[in-house]
This record gives C-alpha cells, sequence and structure tokens, in this order.
C-alpha cells in the first residue's frame, strides 16, 4: 500500500463497486479507477460504471470537487486490449459502437463538461488512451515518479479513441509527435514541461497538495467556478469576435443563475462593508 492509498478515505460502498470506487471527504469527491491488478487499464465495464458514477456525483451535494485518480499503483494503463478490444472483436456492429459509445461518454464528453471542477491525481502509470480522461480534466497534480507514455507506436498500433486529439489541445506539434512517433517514456517534472499537468510534487505529498488545491476551489462560488470554467472550454473554438459577445452573454447569464449572488455580494463586502481585498482570496460567503 502506497503513502497516497494509506491515508485517502474509506470507501462508500452505495457507489463503489468492482472497476470504480468512491470516497467522500469534506467536500471532496475521490473518483478511483478500481482494477489495481491491471493497472487500472480501461475495460467496457469500467466505462460503463464510470458512467453511472459521474452522473450521481453531479448531483450529490457531497461533491463539491471530483478527483480522478487510480487504485494501487497506476493511474491507468490505458485501455485495456482484452477486455476492450478483444471484448468488442467479432460482436455486432451496434454491440461495438455501444462499447465505444460508453468509453467517449466518461473520458471526454462527461469530464470535460461536468458541472463541478475535476482534478486528475495521477498516482503512477498513466499510458495510452489514459491520456484522454487526464486531459479532460481541468487540472492535474502529478506525483513525479508517475511514468507516462504514448507506446502505442510500439505495438503495431496508432493511438486510439481521441488521444491524439486531446494531447494537440495542451502539447506543441512538436512534443507530441515526438512521443506518439518515439513511444518514449517520461515522469512528472517533464509532464509539467509539456503542459499535460499543473505540478508534479514528492508522492508522498500528492494527496496533500491535491487536498490544498480542492479547498481552494471549493471556497469559490459554485456557480460562477462552472460558469468560467465552461466559458474558457467553449471560447477556445470561437473567433475573437464570437467570444467577445459569448462572454458577455455568459457574464449576464451567470448574474441570473447565481442564487448567492456572487457578484452581489463581493461588490458590497469590497465597496461598502470594506471587507474584501481582490486578489486576498475569495469573498466570504
Amino acid at each position: 500500500m502506497t503513502a497516497t492509498e494509506a491515508t485517502l478515505p474509506a470507501n462508500d460502498p452505495d457507489l463503489s463497486g468492482d472497476n470504480v470506487a468512491v470516497a467522500f471527504e469534506d467536500g471532496i469527491a475521490w473518483v478511483k479507477l478500481n482494477r489495481p491488478e491491471k493497472r487500472n487499464a480501461m475495460s467496457v465495464s469500467l466505462a460503463e460504471d464510470m458512467n453511472v458514477v459521474l452522473d450521481k456525483l453531479e448531483i450529490d451535494d457531497r461533491c463539491g470537487v471530483l478527483v480522478l485518480t487510480g487504485e494501487g499503483s497506476a493511474f491507468s494503463a490505458g485501455m485495456d486490449l482484452k477486455d476492450f478490444f478483444r471484448a468488442t472483436d467479432g460482436v455486432s456492429d451496434v454491440e461495438r459502437m455501444r462499447a465505444y459509445r460508453s468509453t467517449r461518454a466518461w473520458q471526454w464528453r462527461t469530464l470535460m463538461h461536468y458541472s463541478k471542477p475535476t482534478i486528475a491525481m495521477v498516482n503512477g502509470w498513466c499510458f495510452g488512451g489514459a491520456f484522454t480522461p487526464l486531459i479532460c480534466c481541468d487540472l492535474a497534480i502529478s506525483s513525479d515518479d508517475a511514468v507516462y507514455g504514448l507506446s502505442e507506436i510500439n505495438w503495431g498500433i496508432i493511438p486510439g479513441g481521441v488521444v491524439s486529439k486531446a494531447i494537440s489541445t495542451l502539447m506543441s506539434d512538436r512534443q507530441a509527435l515526438y512521443y506518439v512517433m518515439t513511444g518514449e517514456q517520461f515522469g512528472g517534472q517533464e509532464a509539467v514541461k509539456l503542459g499535460l499537468v499543473n505540478e508534479s510534487v514528492p508522492a508522498d505529498k500528492l494527496r496533500e497538495r491535491t487536498v490544498e488545491l480542492c479547498k481552494v476551489l471549493l471556497e469559490k462560488n459554485p456557480t460562477t467556478m462552472r460558469q468560467a470554467r465552461m466559458a474558457y472550454k467553449y471560447i477556445r473554438e470561437m473567433t475573437w469576435e464570437e467570444s467577445a459577445e459569448y462572454l458577455t452573454a455568459k457574464g449576464d447569464q451567470t448574474v441570473f443563475v447565481d442564487k448567492e449572488k456572487g457578484r452581489e455580494q463581493g461588490l458590497k463586502q469590497f465597496l461598502d462593508d470594506k471587507t474584501y481585498r481582490p486578489g486576498l482570496g475569495a469573498y466570504k460567503r
């Protein structure tokens, strides 16, 4: 058992299963890919379980921030070559597309547009298909001794799914193509340089730093947090003019739907009460 595992809270029996384990702690939902004997390689069954878990957590008040990590010594070794690819060989096109749809749903369609902040905590091996959920989380913290790799070229295959698309959103063409073409492995500090993760810390500090970041996010107005995240993600593919119009409308929408009236509270505390100073933290909720 690693230092990280030893300090994680107990799994919630109602949400945990053979493929995914969930634990709650002070507003944090720890979601662990739970196939340690397979280095958390992702199967069809895991995809189906992840879709159920993510749907439930989205409306669970115990989850303010979702942390995605892996049970044991790996984040994820990527797609399970036997329990995913072999399992979809010889089945009907409909069955095969259902398997693909389940995988795409949780790895990027749901994670990319999740209503709550998401953090990938990379605690070990992260290979191939695991790059997609890693990148589709909002933020990522890595252990220095984590091992990353796009090793598909060594298997005579290409990075499948949407891995190539995912890495192209964060890595430069030169960087991405180097690792796609060589299959070389790299560690946590290199993942920072490549833009794949925000920080890399010693293994015994990984959980501590992740919790610290979660607490910062939990202080923020949840409506504004959701709107700010979604606004950024959508404007990436817009022109400047489209972005200007969209962000103006998004700002007005945020004021309208925010039950907490964050803008009003922040301005009152800053201008009237003199109790809040921008740049020194969040306004008092």
